[in-house]
C-alpha cells in the first residue's frame, strides 16, 4: 500500500501596487519562474491601492489567464500599510512573503529568505545590502530610522527591505492588530515571535518613481512615534516645567534689577517676545496632546482597516473588509 505524499504548502506573495503599469509584465516574467522551481505551490495576490494608469487592465489579464494570480482592488488609497494589511488578510499561504513590484528586490532572493525562515524563525527580515539610492534619500532615511529608534525604542533592522518572509501562525497573530494608524515594522517588532535577518541584494527600480516620498516617509515617522511611544508627552512636561522654572528666574532676576538699579526702564518689546514665545509653546505643546487625542478619536470608531471594490480569483471571506 502506498502512502499518500504530504500535501505541499502554499506560498503566497503579497505585492501592493499603485500606479505600476511599468512594471507588472516584467515582474511577473521575472518572478513566476522562480516561484515554479521551488517545492511549494504558489499564489501572488496583488492589491491595487486606487491606481488610476493600466496597472489593473493588466493585472486582470494576468489573471484571466492565470488562477494563482489574485487582485484585491481597494476602494480609495489607503496607503501602503493598509494595501499590505489588505493582502495578509486575503493571503490563504502557510508562508507569506512581502515584497514591491519594482525588482529592487529581487526575486531571485526569495529561495534564499524561505531557506533563512525554515523552521527556526517565525519571521526573517530582508536587510539591504547595499542601498541603491540617491544621497538625498540616503540622508534622509537614516535620520527617519534614526529618530523612530530614539523616540519608539523599536530595534528595527536598519536598512530593511519591504521583502520579508513569515509563517501562518505570525500572519495570525499580526491580523488580530486592529489598530487604524498602522505602522507594519513597528507592528512586527511588536508580535515578536521568533525574528531573523538576511542580507539581500539591491538592483536599481526597474521602471518608473518610487511614490515613497518625503511627504510620506515624515507621516509613516509621526505615526509610528505617536502610536508606539508616549516620549512627546513626557517631553512636553518637561518643557513646560522648564519654561516655568525660566519664568520664575526671570521675574526674580527683573524685581532685583529694578531694586539695585533705580532707572531701569521696562520695555514693551521684553514682554511681547516673552508672550509671543509662551503663546507659542503653548499652542505646539496643546497640538502634540491633540494628535494623541485625534488618533483616540480615530480608533474609538472602530471602522474597518480597508475597504474593497473588487476581488479577482478570490473567494469573500469573513473579515475580509477589514
Amino acid at each position: 500500500m502506498e502512502l499518500e505524499a504530504p500535501p505541499r504548502r502554499l506560498l503566497s506573495l503579497v505585492v501592493p501596487v499603485y500606479f505600476e503599469e511599468e512594471c507588472i509584465e516584467r515582474f511577473l516574467e521575472e518572478t513566476r519562474p522562480v516561484l515554479d522551481a521551488l517545492p511549494l505551490d504558489w499564489e501572488i495576490v496583488f492589491i491595487d491601492d486606487g491606481s488610476a494608469d493600466r496597472t489593473v487592465e493588466l493585472l486582470l489579464a494576468a489573471a484571466a489567464l492565470d488562477p494563482r494570480l489574485k487582485l484585491v482592488e481597494l476602494s480609495y488609497n489607503h496607503g501602503k500599510q493598509g494595501a499590505l494589511t489588505a493582502g495578509i488578510a486575503h493571503a490563504s499561504g502557510d508562508l507569506l512573503l512581502m515584497m514591491d513590484p519594482d525588482l529592487q528586490d529581487p526575486p531571485e532572493e526569495i529561495p534564499r529568505l524561505l531557506d533563512a525562515l525554515g523552521d527556526r524563525y517565525d519571521l526573517v527580515f530582508g536587510v539591504r545590502s547595499e542601498k541603491r539610492d540617491s544621497l538625498k534619500n540616503r540622508a534622509l532615511s537614516a535620520v527617519f530610522w534614526r529618530v523612530l529608534e530614539g523616540f519608539t525604542g523599536l530595534s528595527i533592522p536598519r536598512g530593511v527591505a519591504v521583502m520579508r518572509v513569515f509563517n501562518r501562525a505570525f500572519a495570525d497573530r499580526f491580523l488580530r492588530y486592529r489598530e487604524q494608524n498602522r505602522f507594519i515594522e513597528g507592528m512586527f517588532m511588536h508580535v515578536g515571535m521568533r525574528r531573523g535577518t538576511l542580507e539581500i541584494a539591491q538592483r536599481p527600480r526597474f521602471a518608473g518613481r518610487s511614490k515613497f516620498n518625503f511627504a510620506r516617509k515624515l507621516e509613516l515617522a509621526l505615526t509610528a512615534i505617536f502610536d508606539f511611544s508616549d516620549l512627546p508627552l513626557r517631553l512636553t512636561m518637561r518643557l513646560g516645567l522648564s519654561m516655568v522654572a525660566v519664568g520664575v528666574l526671570a521675574f526674580v532676576a527683573i524685581v532685583i534689577a529694578r531694586v539695585l538699579v533705580s532707572t531701569m526702564q521696562m520695555g514693551w518689546a521684553s514682554v511681547m517676545a516673552a508672550m509671543c514665545t509662551g503663546f507659542g509653546a503653548q499652542i505646539f505643546l496643546m497640538g502634540v496632546v491633540g494628535q494623541y487625542v485625534g488618533r483616540l478619536y480615530r480608533e474609538s470608531k472602530g471602522r474597518p482597516l480597508f475597504s474593497v471594490r473588487a476581488r479577482t480569483n478570490l473567494a469573500r471571506r469573513a473579515g475580509d473588509d477589514g
